[in-house]
Formats: structure tokens, C-alpha cells, sequence
């Protein structure tokens, strides 16, 4: 298990540096247009970037510690860790890559954040599992994560006038414009969650231990 732990040690790494970076460069520049840092800190900590790779680096330490870990919880917080990181790639890579300039600082936390991470991520699940972990219940309750943030996003939006992203921007665009963003980004999210529930029951089990294997069949899963 030396290679998963290193892999997994070394995704957590990646997610965690670009996160402390972008946290760093906060604290430098200031306030800006937020007005003030607590203000500037809950919005950095408002993008679901941010949160992804948070989460990302949490699962990956654990599974760096274990990396036949298992659990009920921990089946949903590793789910949406691979899901929330590959739909962060994949917006960003497909639709705000550009919109923004960014320094030299920024350029390095955006590689880690928007392409590294999720590379190591997703290429770590493929390779070491563990699996399989993902079913009917785990994908949905892996839901309730990515939705309470849509909620909270348009809620604040709607109270302080600041949204994370442009295309969620009602007071912009209008709250049916970001509504249709939001579907389309859950529908990709969906479409994730069900190629990795289909994928996680016909692959080999990675990292998995005899004594889990042994655990599912004695339970008929």
C-alpha cells in the first residue's frame, strides 16, 4: 500500500498548497473590493473550488492514513470529493478558464486547484479504489453537499449582492439565466455520479482489503 499512501498523500498536498496559497494572497492584498478581510475570507471560502479541494485534501489524508478506509460517511465524503473536484475541472477548464488575469501566485494556486488536483483525484480513484464503495444510497446522499452550497450561494447572493461565479450571477443575469446554469452543472454532476457508480462495481477493488471483501459478502453487498 506504500504507492496509494504516497499518491494519496501527495493529492492532498496538491489541494492543500493551492488552497493555503489562495488563503495567503487574501491576507496580502487585503480587503479589495470586499470591503473588509472577514468579508474577503468568506468569499474565497464561498467558491466551490475552494471547498472541493478542502474536501479533497480531508479524504486524501485519511486515505493516505488508510487506504482501504470505509464507512457510510466516509463512502459520501469520498464520492463528492471526486465528484465536486472533476465538475470544478470541468467547469473552469470549459468555461471560466481566461475570464481572469492572474499573477504569477495565482497562476501556480490555479494549476493546483483547477487541473493538478483534479487529475490526481480522479486518475488515484481509477487506479487504487478503494471499491467498491459507491451505490444507489452514497450517490444520493452525495447530493446534499453540492445542493446546500447552490442554496447558500443564491441565499447569500441574494442578501450581500456577491455571487462566486458569473454564471450564477442572478442580480446579472437574472434568476432564470442562473437557474439553467445551475441545472446544467447538476446534470453534469449526475451524469458523474452514475458513470462512477457503474464504474465502481466493475472495476477491481484497488486498495481494498480481504477483510472488507469478506465484510460485503457477509452483509450481500
Amino acid at each position: 500500500m506504500v504507492v496509494q499512501r504516497t499518491w494519496h498523500a501527495a493529492t492532498a498536498l496538491l489541494a492543500g498548497t493551492g488552497v493555503v496559497m489562495e488563503v495567503v494572497v487574501a491576507l496580502l492584498d487585503g480587503p479589495g473590493e470586499a470591503g473588509s478581510m472577514l468579508e474577503r475570507l468568506v468569499r474565497l471560502f464561498s467558491y466551490f473550488t475552494i471547498l472541493s479541494n478542502v474536501l479533497v485534501c480531508v479524504v486524501a489524508v485519511l486515505l493516505a492514513v488508510r487506504p482501504d478506509r470505509d464507512g457510510r460517511v466516509f463512502r459520501v465524503a469520498r464520492l463528492d470529493a471526486i465528484l465536486c473536484i472533476a465538475v470544478t475541472g470541468i467547469v473552469y477548464n470549459t468555461v471560466l478558464r481566461g475570464l481572469v488575469e492572474l499573477s504569477a501566485a495565482g497562476a501556480v494556486s490555479n494549476l493546483l486547484l483547477h487541473v493538478l488536483s483534479p487529475l490526481a483525484v480522479v486518475v488515484g480513484w481509477v487506479l487504487f479504489g478503494p471499491r467498491p464503495r459507491i451505490d444507489r444510497s452514497t450517490i444520493g446522499w452525495s447530493l446534499v453537499a453540492p445542493l446546500a452550497w447552490i442554496a447558500y450561494t443564491f441565499v447569500r447572493g441574494e442578501i450581500v449582492g456577491w455571487y462566486p461565479y458569473p454564471f450564477l450571477d442572478a442580480a446579472e443575469d437574472g434568476y432564470a439565466s442562473a437557474l439553467l446554469s445551475t441545472l446544467v452543472v447538476a446534470v453534469v454532476f449526475l451524469v458523474l455520479a452514475a458513470g462512477a457508480g457503474w464504474l465502481d462495481q466493475r472495476m477491481k477493488g484497488g486498495a481494498d482489503s480481504p477483510g472488507n471483501r469478506q465484510e460485503r459478502v457477509t452483509s450481500g453487498r
